[in-house]
């Protein structure tokens, strides 16, 4: 047993810890939970929690049900919403199979084999991202709409806010979690809050991401309020994305800055922004996983509709951020397209598959889109080249079910069985009478 199963096994004992949750993930993003006793730790760490991994969404067939979940001892922390009687712990699981081999249904595994390849040209992939998610008062009611806990908008102060409270709250748990928070803020719609987590490796922000829906959900609750990280709740108000920024490291060096390139962006930043453009389309349907997703995109405001780059312009797909002298090491892009509510693994781990295609191909960067990609003609968008990002889920899966890149990342599994729910998905959805056609034609048809 190593070092961290040491520090964890100690740590139980110091902490009063009476319950362990390991934590895992399902393909679709849901997060899975089971509770053991600190005397059953030792033996989960040398040979795992046995469980039933037909029961869960994508991972086996009845036929192969047979999986272990071996807890990570390095993701160990307390967690600091279960009151003040004896403590509970959470650690994050690898999921294998009964002969110790990694599971391939595994999200956290995707994210972990597509680091490993690019770790093997000798990079390090680094996200930051912006989490955006309403706030509604008291408990959702089917069939009725869901109303904000307050009027206010884009980084508006308040003397007494909901909103402020909350993220007082939810980012002081985050911090006892060890969970950096660099920024929270009011975001344009109403009851819509933003919090961003600090930059780190792309496998600990995924596990962070997790742990901070979890924290939200939490803390929202024992406030009498409802958190959501639905894209696009409102029809007339902005949806919830999840703005993330990226770069990528050679050791301690910034891989895409150079000094004295324009925008001090390097070659490699710029073949890495041209393989995102390239597969935009392709990776869609996992970034933006759910029918919903396609409201917030068709939307404007904030989202991107348009495949398309820009220094510092807010309305394309990539923006490169303003560069702050001396600050070569924050040179990074943004990518504006995913939502808050995607799975983080399967996505972080096709947004590096896609940047490192271009690095590895050498793709040539498109011309920089310049002007507000959401005022343009129709016709100037085409004299541009600007194309479109899909349209509907339906439109992302048919693009996904075609891409190369995405079977080799997801793996065949993955793959296979996310696709699969995903056109389930929409077939439920398309048969659903809405509200608005309810609206629009019982009153004159």
């Amino acid at each position: 047993m190593g070092k961290q199963e040491d520090f964890v096994l100690r740590a139980l004992e110091e902490r009063d810890v009476r319950f362990v949750r390991l934590w895992f993930t399902d393909v679709l993003g849901y997060l899975k939970s089971v509770a053991i006793a600190p005397a059953e730790l030792e033996g989960a760490f040398s040979e795992g929690i046995g469980f039933d991994g037909s029961a869960i969404e994508g991972f086996a067939r009845v036929t192969e049900a047979d999986m272990l979940a071996s807890p990570d001892p390095s993701t160990f922390q307390i967690l600091p919403w279960r009151g003040d009687g004896p403590a509970t712990a959470r650690m994050f699981c690898d999921i294998t199979m009964p002969d110790g081999s990694a599971s391939y249904a595994d999200p956290r595994y995707v994210l972990k084999r597509t680091l490993q390849s690019a770790a093997d040209k000798g990079f390090t992939f680094y996200t930051h991202p912006e989490i955006e998610f309403y706030l509604f008062k008291g408990a959702l009611e089917p069939g009725r709409p869901p109303v904000p806990v307050d009027q206010s908008g884009y980084f508006d102060h308040t003397a007494t806010s909901a909103g402020s409270d909350f993220r007082r709250e939810a980012i002081t748990m985050l911090e006892a979690m060890g969970i950096s928070v660099e920024f929270s803020h009011h975001e344009g719609g109403p009851g819509q809050q933003e919090i961003d987590l600090r930059y780190a490796d792309a496998l600990s922000t995924a596990d962070n991401i997790m742990t901070f829906r979890t924290v939200v959900r939490e803390v929202a609750l024992s406030q009498g309020v409802w958190a959501s990280f639905m894209p696009k709740p409102f029809t007339e108000h902005p949806g919830s994305g999840m703005h993330t920024h990226v770069s990528l490291f050679e050791g301690d060096r910034n891989a895409f800055f150079e000094g004295g390139a324009e925008y001090q962006l390097s070659k490699t930043g710029r073949h890495f922004i041209a393989g995102i453009l390239h597969h935009a389309a392709e990776i869609t349907a996992v970034t933006n996983q759910w029918v919903n997703s396609y409201k917030r995109l068709i939307g404007g405001g904030e989202a991107p509709s348009y495949i398309s780059w820009g220094h510092n312009n807010r309305s394309a797909m990539v923006r490169v951020p303003m560069y702050k002298p001396n600050k070569g090491q924050s040179t990074r892009i943004e990518l504006r397209t995913i939502d808050a509510a995607c799975n983080p693994y399967l996505a972080f781990a096709v947004v590096l598959a896609a940047g490192m295609k271009g690095l590895e191909g050498e793709y040539e960067l498109p011309r920089e889109s310049e002007d507000d990609v959401w005022s343009l003609t129709d016709r100037e968008r085409q004299a541009l080249g600007l194309e479109q990002l899909p349209k509907s889920l339906y439109d992302a899966i048919g693009i996904a079910e075609r891409s190369e890149l995405l079977a080799e990342t997801l793996g065949e599994h993955v793959f296979d069985f996310f696709l699969r729910n995903k056109r389930q998905e929409w077939e439920e959805y398309r048969g659903q009478v809405s509200a608005f056609e309810r609206d629009r034609m019982l009153p004159v048809i």
